[in-house]
Order: C-alpha cells, then structure tokens, then sequence
C-alpha cells in the first residue's frame, strides 16, 4: 500500500494527486473509512471485497484499466482518502452497470471527478467513468 507521504511527494507542489493502480490503493490497507466512509456499515462491500470485485473487473478484455481516484483532503489529513474509482472500457452501459451492482455507489459519471497525474492513456474506442459515492 502507497503511504499518504508518498502521495504527497508525488503529488508535488502543485498538489495534483496520482491515480493510483488498485495494487497501491488496496494492498495492505484495512482502513475500511479510506473510501466511501458514508456507505460503509450500509452495505457498502467490506473493503477486501470491493477491492477484489474491482481486480475482476480489470481483469476483463474490455477493460483497459481501474485506478483509485483520491480526494484532495489526503494532502491535508496525511491518510489515503478515496473519493472515486475510475474505470477506462468499452463496455456499455448496461454492462457497466451490473459491475456496480452493490457498490452502494451514488452512480457513475463521464470522465474523472477531478485533475489527476499518472494516468494511463485510454484506448482508442474506450471511456473513462467514475463511480462514485456522496
């Protein structure tokens, strides 16, 4: 798990955050509030399983990538906040739409929920789409 000090190093300066791959975002955090806190404790999967639904999605073919979109407040509060997951496909609507199912997320929107560095370069033919929660 990447630790909220080498967030901040690469976030830089300027202070725009990394998206993060789920390895970084997932691997070794137990911190079940880390992402959608407000849902956790109201069906919101246990983060362990929300991290592996979202391995399987990636591991799809008509998936390019998933990286884990982080709030700004991480910079502030030293501790990894997820704010949204972002999911680059082909994948149409309805598709898209069963991967979510029980993600007790506020929905999925066009394009990343704010300005992000790293981020890999989408295919031709693909879009990316955040889910995300309030």
């Amino acid at each position: 798990m990447i630790s909220a000090e080498q967030v901040t190093n690469r976030a830089g300066d300027e202070g725009v955050m990394p998206l993060l791959t789920l390895d970084e975002f997932f691997d070794g955090n137990d911190d079940e509030g880390c992402i959608a806190p407000n849902q956790w404790g109201y069906r919101r999967p246990a983060l362990a399983e929300l991290a592996e639904r979202l391995r399987a999605i990636e591991g799809r073919e008509d998936v390019a990538w998933v990286r884990v979109q982080l709030h700004p407040e991480t910079l502030e509060m030293g501790e990894l906040a997820g704010e949204a997951v972002a999911i680059c496909t082909t994948a149409d609507e309805s598709v898209r739409a069963a991967w979510i199912e029980g993600f007790e997320a506020s929905g999925v929107i066009p394009e990343l929920v704010d300005v992000y560095h790293d981020v890999p370069e989408v295919p031709q033919g693909a879009t990316v789409w955040s889910v995300v929660w309030d």
